[in-house]
C-alpha cells in the first residue's frame, strides 16, 4: 500500500464540517479533566449511545480511557476562547470556564449549547486514538446555534447568514488573498484592493468567488467572511482565502507588515486592511459587521 501523506490527509480529513465539544471527567481522586474534540458521533437511541475519539497524544488519555463516566458538552456560538482553552491551555482550564457538577461530578460547561452525561459503556483502540462509546445517562439541550469547525477554523452559521442574507442592490465580493507571508492584492489606477468581482446572486457567493478567483489564475482555498459593509446601495463582502498561485499581471504579493501603509480605493478597504495587518500577528481575525463608517468588530470568542 502507497503511503499516504499524513498533512494531505488531515487536510482532507478537515474538510469535514463539524462542531466542537468540550468531553470532561474526574479522576478517582476528584480533580477534574478536560479535553477539546470534533471527533464527536451519535451512535444509537436504543440505547442511547454516543462516542468521542481522545487521542493518544493527550496527557489525559489513559485517565478517559480508564473512567467509568464522562461528560460531553456541545459548545454553542460564541465559545471558541472554551474551545481554545481546552486545546492548548497549560494551567488550571476548570479556573477559566464557568462549569458545575452533574449527578456524577462530571464538569458541564455553562453556557453549552448541549449536555451528556454518560457512563462508559465500551473503549476501543483505533491507531493514535482510542474511541470512547458512552451511554447516556442524563441530557440537556439548550436554544440556539452551535460553534462550527472545518479547514482548521472556527465559524459561526449566525453571521455567515447575516453577511449572505439577501437584500436589494448589488453585491461585491472579494477574498483576503493570503500567500505565505503575503498578500496578494489588486493594483488599480485608484490604489489597490483584495481581488473582487460583482455577483449577480449572493446565494451562490462562495462559488462565485472561487470560479473567478480560479479564471484569474488564483486558485484559492475560502475561509470564514472577514468583512461585510454596506456603502449606500452596495454590500461588500470579503473573505479570508489562501492560495499558492504566483501573482501575476496586476495582482502583487505585498508583505503584511506594509499593508497599513498603501493607498487603497475606499476608506473602507484602507481600514480593513489595516486591521488584517494587525490580527494577522496573532491570528486571532475577527469579524466586521456594518458599514462604510462604523459597525462591529466581532472578536473568535465574541461570535454570535
Amino acid at each position: 500500500m502507497t503511503a499516504l501523506d499524513p498533512r494531505a490527509l488531515r487536510r482532507a480529513f478537515g474538510s469535514f464540517m463539524t462542531g466542537v465539544t468540550v468531553v470532561t471527567s474526574r479522576t478517582d481522586d476528584g480533580r477534574p479533566l478536560g479535553f477539546t474534540a470534533n471527533s464527536f458521533t451519535s451512535v444509537s437511541l436504543d440505547p442511547p449511545l454516543l462516542l468521542v475519539c481522545p487521542g493518544k497524544f493527550l496527557s489525559t488519555h489513559d485517565r478517559f480511557a480508564a473512567s467509568t463516566g464522562f461528560a460531553v458538552n456541545i459548545l454553542a456560538e460564541g465559545q471558541q476562547e472554551v474551545s481554545n482553552t481546552f486545546a492548548s491551555f497549560k494551567g488550571d482550564r476548570f479556573a477559566r470556564v464557568p462549569h458545575r457538577s452533574d449527578a456524577r461530578g462530571n464538569p458541564l460547561i455553562e453556557g453549552a449549547l448541549a449536555q451528556f452525561s454518560c457512563s462508559t459503556e465500551r473503549v476501543l483502540d483505533a491507531g493514535d486514538h482510542s474511541i470512547l462509546i458512552g451511554q447516556v445517562q442524563d441530557f440537556a439541550c439548550a436554544e440556539g446555534r452551535g460553534l462550527g469547525y472545518a479547514g482548521g477554523q472556527y465559524f459561526s452559521l449566525g453571521l455567515e447568514r447575516a453577511a449572505l442574507e439577501r437584500r436589494p442592490g448589488a453585491t461585491i465580493c472579494g477574498a483576503i488573498l493570503e500567500r505565505g507571508d503575503r498578500v496578494l492584492l489588486e493594483r488599480t489606477p485608484h490604489g489597490h484592493r483584495p481581488p473582487q468581482v460583482a455577483l449577480p446572486d449572493r446565494g451562490r457567493l462562495r462559488h462565485d468567488l472561487s470560479q473567478d478567483l480560479a479564471g484569474r489564475g488564483l486558485p484559492a482555498r475560502l475561509h470564514a467572511a472577514y468583512s461585510v459593509f454596506d456603502v449606500a446601495d452596495t454590500r461588500f463582502t470579503y473573505l479570508r482565502a489562501t492560495t499558492e498561485a504566483t501573482p501575476a499581471g496586476d495582482i502583487e504579493a505585498i508583505a503584511t507588515a506594509a499593508l497599513p501603509h498603501l493607498t487603497y480605493t475606499a476608506p473602507p478597504i484602507a481600514d480593513m486592511m489595516a486591521r488584517f495587518a494587525r490580527e494577522a500577528g496573532s491570528r486571532s481575525f475577527g469579524f466586521y459587521l456594518g458599514d462604510g463608517q462604523r459597525g462591529d468588530v466581532h472578536t473568535p470568542s465574541e461570535r454570535t
